[in-house]
């Protein structure tokens, strides 16, 4: 389950860069939350949590 949701996590961060044309205009905000999303998901990989 926790691998699933590591790949969901990578695909929005991926999905959400403003390089692509549709989110050329969202700025780095998406980004960022994403980028938050999978570090604390990786964190609670790591220690067991999840």
């Amino acid at each position: 389950m926790g691998a699933l949701l590591l790949v969901i996590l990578l695909v929005a961060l991926v999905g959400s860069m403003p390089t692509w044309s549709h989110s050329r205009s969202w700025g780095y905000g998406p980004v960022g939350v994403s980028g938050f999303l999978v570090l604390v998901l990786v964190v609670l990989l790591l220690t067991g949590w999840l």
